[in-house]
């Protein structure tokens, strides 16, 4: 069997080879199979052979003369009609200028090509695609169709680009996305539209595909789209938040509260130290939940630990308010979840602790408290007049500079 397994590879050595070297005429050698004359490779792409054609060892040294050279775009070439239906279409030299580094034409075959695909494709029967795109082109009458959806592709992604960075500022700054007026002959259209021209007063490739310029409606710009945009955001910064905590302890802080629109929201805050040996605290996730009973907020809790993959035997700490359905003895948050990990100890907010303190005080203290009444008449009476604010400060500042 090893006699012939080394005739087999003997016989495609020089098969690689006879397509590799100049000189036919000799005996094909390890050295010679190893050198390619790259002045000489067929930069029309109807007559270049598969990139798997030349050895492994010298693919990489064709695909960089490719890359250098660039793709193959006679620019100066009358291109021949084909006619499809009952329309003439042609290739357009235009679409060198907006397509400049993969978008290849063979003058010889009258059909266009894929760079890339050329390059980058292996030969294997299981990928996906076939070989339209590198080895047989697509014919510009019977496959404009193609050509048609691999360019609207491109400037679908330009789009995409487009929303995503004008997405970025009002994110980094808790800035509202969209505004009061967003019609064409508004003054103002909110955040995201405006950073939207202003990046097309900016870009010329983006204004050639975007808003008034984009295919049909496909503008992303709705807002469904933001949302979906807002979303991936999130998705990628809490990754981002879960790797950096990798198999670390942790802590978790949890409040429920009703919000605006009359739903009971639940909020998880995950406090951690990380590998710098600094405490983390950052907002994990704000929920609904079906009500505020201790199993519903406990339930929930865990399906955000299955979602990012957290568990419960971590967790080394929980604080919430003093409400009865988070830290009541018997039927609260708390000895749920101590059931599941008796090492989770539970810890009052000091925040919370401070205001009942300072209340309970103030409650106490009749000095206090008349000083607590007289400062709200001050701001009720003071603060809802310019003129009387003004007044106050003048008065204020001739005490300092007598006190001085």
């Amino acid at each position: 069997m090893e006699k012939y397994f080394k005739r087999k590879l003997i016989a495609e050595t020089s098969q690689l080879c006879s397509g590799v070297n100049d000189n036919e005429n000799q005996p094909s050698s390890k050295k010679n199979c190893f050198e390619v004359d790259l002045e000489n490779l067929p930069f029309d792409p109807g007559f270049r052979p598969r990139i798997t054609f030349y050895h492994p060892n010298v693919r990489d040294q064709v695909r960089m003369h490719y890359l250098q050279k660039g793709p193959c775009q006679p620019r100066n070439h009358k291109f021949p009609k084909s006619k499809y239906g009952d329309h003439e279409q042609s290739f357009q030299w235009s679409w060198f200028d907006k397509y400049p580094y993969w978008l290849e034409y063979s003058v010889e075959n009258d059909v266009a090509y894929c760079l890339c695909c050329y390059l980058l494709k292996l030969d294997k029967v299981k990928q996906s695609g076939d070989d339209s795109f590198f080895l047989m082109g697509f014919i510009i009458g019977r496959d404009l169709k193609i050509l048609n959806i691999i360019l609207e592709r491109e400037d679908y992604r330009i789009r995409l680009k487009g929303s995503i960075s004008a997405s970025r500022l009002p994110l980094r700054q808790g800035l509202p996305f969209r505004g009061h007026d967003e019609s064409d002959d508004s003054m103002n259209w909110g955040n995201f539209l405006e950073l939207l021209h202003y990046t097309i007063e900016q870009n010329e490739e983006y204004r050639l595909v975007a808003l008034e310029n984009a295919h049909g409606h496909d503008k992303l710009i709705t807002p469904s789209i933001q949302k979906d945009i807002i979303n991936a955001f999130a998705v990628e910064t809490i990754n981002k938040l879960i790797s950096d905590l990798g198999d670390a302890l942790f802590s978790i802080l949890v409040d429920e509260a009703r919000d605006g629109s009359n739903k009971e929201q639940m909020t998880i805050i995950l406090r951690y130290v990380n590998k710098r040996g600094c405490v983390v605290e950052c907002l994990l996730s704000i929920m609904h939940v079906t009500d505020t009973t201790a199993l519903s907020l406990k339930m929930g809790i865990e399906i955000l630990f299955s979602k990012y993959n957290l568990s419960i035997s971590r967790l080394h700490g929980q604080g919430y308010d003093g409400a009865s359905n988070l830290r009541g003895q018997f039927n609260g948050l708390n000895p749920l979840i101590l059931n599941n990990n008796e090492y989770a100890f539970y810890v009052h907010y000091f925040a919370h602790q401070l205001q009942l303190a300072l209340v309970a005080v103030a409650k106490k203290d009749t000095n206090i408290e008349r000083l607590f009444l007289k400062v709200s008449c001050v701001i009720n009476i003071v603060g809802w007049s310019p003129r009387r604010r003004d007044l106050l400060n003048e008065k204020q500042a001739l005490k300092v500079k007598k006190a001085i």
